[in-house]
């Protein structure tokens, strides 16, 4: 799907709607007698606490899904391994080496990576190590070929045989066996695309990257549990198996977003494609390391989440989404993305009218869930980099540190509403060992 100047501009005025909506949901209720202040949040607040008593709260102590050893590793489908990597100059040898490391029978495996328009070494690094490994496979873009992340995949999808397609970003790790276990999963389940929990490798780093460590597994908890009452789990870009015909019967990657797997998730739900969720294996992540990284990483999550939301809402009233399915996606749209912007507006309603907030009720359902996701998170056995331990303070790190969405959606909703948009794909730098120094 080919980014379009008609798309883009037909979000602009539907960002501006859910601006002023929201905005208009958190100011109004300063204005209603005294009585009557706190029935809007409280009516959200029942609404979303039993979601979450149903999501979480019900699910979040059983064991999560995982797959089991392979014993027998035959009669598994042909897979394609694709990452897009564009200036990864610091990983991308290490990345070549662990995908060379992975137990997968040799002659259904194949290595792609595309060269997106790298100004430093990667392609160079590339070719030299596709001369030594046959296996691999690099396809060399031009850096205005446009598209971003999605135009990279969307080069090579014409190009690949597999069933499955795995899609890694260029500071993954996996296992050795993670990728059979994936596949027989995901093969049982009959699902259009499997995704799996994305553990952060380097969580000990500082407070930053242990917060989002925390986030990453209360973001396995919340996706596993809306799934197991009906919901919608999401693709999460990295660590993402999808099944080949799959993707290509709802359209290919979409150029015109910034989160090419959020809007996946959009249209393959559109078109009847279950997506699965594995515990373990996990696919390991750099975390980012800083305040200004984590705001760059943050803005471009949040612009996409409502770009597909503004892009497909029509859709989920179509008898191709099921009641349950709506629900959910209607309870997620709260919290995440109304919530943060009646906040703001419902503080500067307080200070221009000098009465207290009112939509404490439905903040406190948003951080009590969060909280129970951490802990139940972070509590569970599982493989790959140890979760942050439990306690008052990392617990209290982890429900503040969630408080950033609070800034980053209204600020990035009120952009899309008033800044004339230009598809900007900014990338996550990833830095890898420092110690490591790549092939010459």
């Amino acid at each position: 799907m080919a980014a379009g100047g008609t798309v883009i501009d037909r979000r602009r005025p539907k960002a501006a709607l859910f601006m002023v909506g929201c905005l208009a949901a958190g100011l109004l209720p300063h204005w209603l007698p005294s009585a009557l202040r706190l029935v809007p949040a409280l009516s959200l607040a029942l609404l979303l606490g039993g979601y979450s008593v149903r999501t979480v709260i019900l699910q979040a102590f059983r064991d999560p899904p995982s797959a089991p050893p392979v014993a027998d590793p035959a009669n598994l489908p042909a897979v394609d391994v694709v990452v897009a990597a564009r200036d990864e100059q610091a990983v991308i040898g290490r990345l070549v080496e662990r995908l060379l490391a992975l137990r997968y029978p040799v002659d259904r495996l194949n290595l792609w990576i595309i060269d997106d328009g790298s100004e430093d070494r990667t392609g160079p690094v590339l070719d030299e190590l596709a001369l030594r490994h046959g296996p691999l496979r690099v396809i060399h873009r031009p850096r205005d070929a446009g598209g971003g992340k999605s135009g990279a995949l969307n080069t090579v999808l014409p190009q690949l045989q597999g069933k499955w397609m795995l899609v890694l970003d260029a500071d993954a790790d996996l296992q050795p066996e993670a990728l059979e276990r994936a596949v027989r999963h995901a093969e049982s389940g009959d699902y259009g695309a499997l995704q799996l929990r994305k553990a952060v490798v380097n969580g000990d780093k500082n407070l930053l990257t242990q917060a989002q460590a925390m986030e990453m597994a209360l973001d396995a908890v919340i996706q596993g549990g809306r799934l197991a009452n009906g919901g919608v789990a999401e693709l999460r870009g990295n660590g993402q198996l999808l099944r080949r015909e799959a993707v290509l019967s709802s359209g290919g990657f979409n150029e015109a977003t910034v989160t090419d797997d959020l809007d996946l998730s959009f249209r393959l739900l559109i078109h009847g494609q279950s997506i699965g969720l594995l515990w373990d294996p996990p696919v390991e992540e750099e975390a980012v390391l800083s305040l200004s990284a984590l705001w760059r990483q943050r803005q471009r999550w949040a612009e996409g989440g409502l770009q597909r939301f503004f892009d497909y809402t029509p859709d989920f009233f179509s008898d191709r989404v099921s009641g349950s399915q709506r629900l959910d996606l209607l309870c997620f749209f709260l919290l995440q993305y109304v919530l943060p912007v009646m906040a703001v507006a419902d503080l500067f309603g307080a200070l221009i009218t000098v009465t207290r907030p009112t939509i404490w009720p439905f903040s406190i359902v948003a951080f009590g869930l969060s909280g129970i996701s951490i802990l139940a998170g972070c509590q569970r056995q599982g493989e790959g980099p140890a979760l942050p331990s439990m306690n008052p303070f990392s617990l209290a790190l982890g429900i503040a540190y969630l408080g950033h969405w609070f800034v980053v959606i209204p600020w990035t909703g009120l952009r899309m509403a008033l800044l004339p948009k230009r598809l900007v794909w900014a990338k996550t730098l990833h830095l890898g060992d420092p110690q490591v120094v790549p092939p010459a």
